[in-house]
């Protein structure tokens, strides 16, 4: 009889990545090793692996004596992540127009397409998933290895901040408008739209982040 196929460490190590993620886990909250254990069905080890993992990422601070706690990212922060996000993505928008092929172009408007029945479907989760592969393939196509591993290194604080924009009436329809004036840019080969374009993505979007900030100050977010 076949055993039952057991949970690897990367495995809840990426549960976890998304419940911080998506704020089902909050900033500050306590992660008790036991009861994440019984909550995804593994053993403890598993968890202290996963919560080493994810405490190299940022997003879990382990403190001696005192277990682990989902990290917080202060306002200041979430705005330097967001405009170091803005100066290399706009470059790497530029990049990805020069340098093009039918087959980029072709990938590009698959995830274009994903992203509208996404936004169709009111499908938050589905939208988050499409944002994220259109911005990976635009870096895939730009070639730009130091760009994509400082965006790397940003990526998971980066939804966490988008899953606070999301929640803004209209959103998923203007950053859909938004993506296309992006997409069609570099499938046209003009590197000066693309960098345009991907400046007025990603200034809207920490237009709204500051907005979010504020509101959470006032109780409202």
């Amino acid at each position: 009889m076949p055993r039952p196929a057991r949970t690897a460490p990367a495995d809840v190590t990426a549960r976890l990545r998304d419940a911080i993620t998506r704020g089902q886990l909050m900033p500050n909250e306590r992660l008790v090793e036991a009861d994440l254990a019984a909550t995804y069905g593994v053993n403890r080890a598993h968890i202290r692996t996963a919560l080493a993992m994810l405490d190299q990422e940022g997003l879990v601070v382990r403190e001696k004596n005192r277990g682990a706690r989902v990290r917080a990212i202060s306002d200041a922060e979430a705005i330097e992540i967001a405009e170091t996000r803005l100066a290399i993505e706009v470059m790497v928008a530029r990049q990805a127009a020069e340098r093009i092929t039918d087959a980029g172009k072709k990938a590009l408007r698959a995830i274009e397409a994903d992203l509208k029945r996404a936004v169709k479907d009111a499908d938050d989760l589905a939208y988050s998933r499409c944002n994220g592969a259109l911005h990976r393939e635009i870096q895939r196509i730009a070639g730009n290895g130091t760009a994509t591993r400082i965006l790397s290194t940003l990526r998971t604080h980066l939804l966490r901040l988008q899953f606070r924009v999301i929640l803004f009436p209209g959103r998923p329809q203007s950053s859909l408008a938004e993506h296309h004036a992006i997409v069609d840019a570099i499938c046209r080969g003009d590197g000066a739209r693309a960098e345009a374009a991907m400046r007025k993505h990603l200034t809207s979007f920490m237009a709204l982040l500051k907005q979010a900030i504020e509101s959470s100050r006032h109780g409202g977010f």
